[in-house]
């Protein structure tokens, strides 16, 4: 960490305290002043700080909603170190219901920043220098992308051993071992000397009890191995490191029925959907070219040739597919794990596929 946490802004904040503060970002373009909502929260003896962020693009806001319970429920005390909580980072995109910055750019490509540069570029630079400097550890909340959802999984870069240590610790049942594209905040922060790692999970303006109950288990998963809080972390019932995900793709246009649900388990060739046409019609069943877990799919099922339908991560070995198959299937009825599934398949018609 190579900023201060007690003074932010010509503003003191004490051990033990917790304070409102507004990074100053600009002026719109009418010339009201734009500024990041954050809150720096203290425990009373030093120890590690750890940043939580979310909607760096600006329609996920399922980390949103989970920052602020944590914010309003004080869920565990703050022993040690400090948590800087950033509810929104692209507030302008979040303000418009949008991923993408005004300047129609990708913010989570634009990071480290230039103070100089565009729009993006400059909010990802305010947000390295003042957020991102002074943290030890960050851990960055997505889901997925529009008309799509994703089963709980983390991110992290397995090779830097501070990121393989919190994502095991936040104690999702995927890792997706990876340094993530460049220019992602993830990424260049893990360059910079933080270890980062992302949640994904569930979809776009939307706030997913399931997800929130998961993402702040996993928050206080992490700060219950850094010490920062009492208590031991909550293990989940299995968990496998995915270094292969692939996206299954229709090769026709035309309506989906679904035969899995994100979080469920596959084999090779087993049928991940049929394509048909509006009036029934078969025209192509998509299967599955490897084993593994469903780790997200489309909502729409309406499709058109090339679209994604399902996202596959693959286990290493036929071994530990094998493990979590028999895992999942062990699951108790009334985890959080498989509450999670249940929640998810919501808003996807799941059917047997017909001999």
């Amino acid at each position: 960490m190579s900023a201060s946490i007690d003074t932010w802004g010509g503003a003191r904040i004490a051990p033990g305290r917790r304070k409102r503060l507004r990074l100053e970002l600009g002026k719109t373009f009418s010339g009201a002043n734009l500024s990041l909502p954050l809150m720096v929260w203290r425990g009373p003896e030093p120890g590690p700080v750890v940043g939580i962020t979310a909607a760096v693009h600006g329609d996920e806001i399922n980390g949103t909603g989970s920052i602020r319970r944590l914010i309003q429920e004080q869920r565990a005390d703050l022993e040690r170190g400090a948590l800087i909580l950033v509810p929104v980072i692209n507030t302008m995109g979040f303000e418009r219901h949008s991923r993408y910055m005004p300047d129609r750019r990708d913010l989570n490509r634009c990071f480290p920043g230039n103070i100089q540069g565009s729009l993006s570029s400059r909010l990802a630079r305010l947000v390295f220098d003042e957020v991102v400097a002074r943290c030890d550890f960050l851990i960055d909340l997505h889901t997925a992308a529009v008309r799509r959802t994703n089963f709980p999984n983390v991110r992290a870069d397995c090779a830097d051993e501070g990121c393989a240590r919190l994502a095991r610790a936040f104690g999702c049942e995927v890792i997706v071992d990876g340094a993530g594209p460049e220019g992602s905040l993830r990424r260049e922060a893990c360059a910079a000397g933080c270890p980062t790692i992302v949640l994904e999970a569930g979809e776009v303006w939307k706030v997913e009890p399931s997800v929130q109950d998961l993402t702040l288990r996993g928050i206080t998963n992490v700060l219950a191995d850094l010490g920062m809080v009492a208590g031991e972390p909550e293990p989940p019932p299995h968990q496998i490191v995915v270094r292969e995900t692939r996206w299954i793709r229709a090769e026709q246009g035309g309506f989906l029925q679904f035969h899995v649900a994100p979080g469920d388990v596959v084999s090779t060739g087993q049928a991940i959907a049929t394509n048909t046409s509006l009036l029934g019609s078969e025209q192509e069943t998509i299967r599955s070219p490897l084993q593994g877990i469903v780790m997200g799919m489309t909502t729409m099922p309406a499709v058109g040739q090339g679209d994604p339908v399902a996202h596959i991560g693959a286990p290493k070995s036929d071994r530990l597919h094998l493990r979590l198959e028999k895992s999942v299937d062990g699951l108790e009825s009334e985890s959080l794990e498989t509450q999670l599934r249940e929640h998810l398949a919501t808003n996807i018609v799941v059917t047997e596929l017909e001999d």
